[in-house]
């Protein structure tokens, strides 16, 4: 099905540089906003317990904490869920879970005669510190690797450089790991981790899994910085939209970088910006229509899902916009950077 008419020709190299600008201010903005304001992690990755209520009746958010006040729950976070007639509230606590489960009992009658209401108690989560800790140190590792093994993919399947890309991704990983078995930050060490491996596929001219993982490092950065900034959690399903980002993002990137492979050898001689160029046109009728029916789903999702699914639709919806721009912008044009950085 072609969306778009073939022999279309939209100078979307042309404008590469604007778009490189365009995406560093915002990556950068993003890591400024992760590593200064800090990430607000759920009840997953930072322990304590969640507990959804439903009242008869409208209530207010005072009488909800002072009936938890009477419980000797201090500093609970209280916030409206759903709409406004399902009388829906999210209780965000530290207690732990042993705590959690003792209370649980007289929850239910010291928020009636607090609130006037009778109280339905819908879910009760409540997971340990030790544990939310690992959880958050494991989705980590899980992105990192997923990265690491998609640039062994990228440079095998596009220049024929299984060992090389393995050998640099082993020991990487390894040192990540081992590294991090001595204490070390988990989100420095990957960091820097992630620079390193950068370093090392431009000094060793691995041109697509350079560009493949910019795109996916692009987009992953850009909606966690945009969590961070609107206060949203991180949850454990908000990891697994990041994940589906990544492949998501990966899965466009791969179309066009076939197209150019293609194109290479059909027109050897021409520049390559021109063939680039070319090749992005050729499967923007795919790219559009592939994101377009995705959106839709994803659209559907996060205004019907209702809210346990709300965050994870939105992140995806995020993914979806920002990685379809940047198969078109940035993946590309990293092509490009190498080939004049080769020249000079």
């Amino acid at each position: 099905m072609e969306f778009i008419k073939p022999g279309i020709n939209i100078d979307f190299i042309g404008k590469r540089r604007f778009a490189f600008y365009v995406s560093a201010a915002l990556v950068l903005f993003s890591l400024l906003a992760f590593f200064l304001k800090g990430p607000k992690y759920g009840v997953d990755f930072a322990g304590g317990s969640l507990i959804q209520l439903r009242f008869s009746g409208a209530v207010t958010v005072a009488a909800v904490k002072e009936g938890l006040r009477a419980l000797g729950i201090d500093g609970a976070t209280v916030q409206n869920v759903g709409e406004k007639k399902d009388h829906e509230f999210l209780i965000r606590t530290e207690i732990s879970p042993g705590q959690a489960g003792s209370l649980e009992a007289d929850l239910r009658s010291r928020l009636a005669a607090a609130t006037g209401q009778e109280v339905e108690i819908r879910r009760v989560e409540t997971v340990g510190p030790q544990v939310g800790t690992d959880l958050r140190e494991k989705a980590l590792l899980a992105m990192f690797f997923a990265l690491i093994f998609i640039a062994i993919y990228i440079s095998g399947r596009f220049e024929f450089k299984w060992w090389q890309s393995a050998l640099v991704a082993a020991g990487l990983g390894g040192g990540v790991y081992a590294v991090y078995t001595l204490g070390f930050s988990l989100i420095v060490l990957i960091w820097v981790a992630l620079l390193g491996t950068l370093i090392l596929f431009w000094v060793l001219g691995l041109k697509y899994a350079l560009g493949a993982i910019l795109a996916l490092i692009h987009d992953v950065s850009i909606t966690i910085g945009l969590f961070t900034v609107l206060e949203k959690e991180f949850t454990l399903p908000v990891v697994a939209a990041l994940l589906t980002i990544i492949g998501y993002s990966l899965n466009d990137t791969i179309v066009v970088f076939d197209r150019i492979r293609e194109n290479l050898k059909k027109l050897s001689r021409s520049p390559l910006a021109e063939i680039i160029n070319r090749s992005v046109n050729e499967t923007l009728s795919r790219t559009i229509l592939t994101a377009g029916t995705t959106l839709l789903v994803v659209l559907a999702l996060f205004f019907l899902g209702g809210d346990i699914i709300h965050d994870f639709a939105f992140a995806l919806l995020v993914g979806i916009i920002v990685g379809t721009y940047s198969s078109i912008y940035v993946a590309g044009s990293i092509l490009l950077a190498w080939q004049e950085r080769s020249r000079k």
